[in-house]
């Protein structure tokens, strides 16, 4: 049984319809995987906020530190200045855990990338 030969509009029309479906194939999968990275993103953001907040904990501390050594020079600004070394200690190590984490996220959707490139080589034999 012999297959009825098209037309070259069919044939473009066809092939441009393939394209258009196919980019928005991608553009749905493009926006998926952006919007993993971007949940993967979320835990090491919030653990570097906790380390900021801790760090301007650390820096009242020292300002009450500041004052207390000023104003008596006695052991009271010795505990304050502990507690100033120890929250500072704590939020510097949040902070490299959630920036190291974070450094691990992957930027640019890569799958999307690849399929992409593949979908031009496949219009591109299509087209010939």
């Amino acid at each position: 049984m012999a297959t009825p030969s098209r037309s070259v509009p069919e044939v473009l029309q066809d092939i441009f319809g393939n394209i258009q479906e196919i980019i928005r194939s991608e553009f749905r999968l493009a926006k998926a995987e952006i919007k993993s990275e971007a949940s993967q993103a979320a835990g090491p953001i919030k653990l570097s906020l906790i380390g900021v907040v801790l760090g301007f904990y650390a820096l009242g501390f020292l300002l009450y530190t500041a004052v207390l050594g000023l104003s008596m020079v006695v052991a009271p600004w010795i505990a304050a200045l502990i507690v100033t070394a120890a929250v500072g200690i704590v939020s510097m190590a949040l902070v490299s855990a959630g920036i190291k984490r974070l450094k691990q996220v992957p930027k640019v959707p890569e799958r999307t990338i690849e399929t992409m490139k593949e979908n031009v080589q496949w219009a591109k034999n299509q087209i010939r």
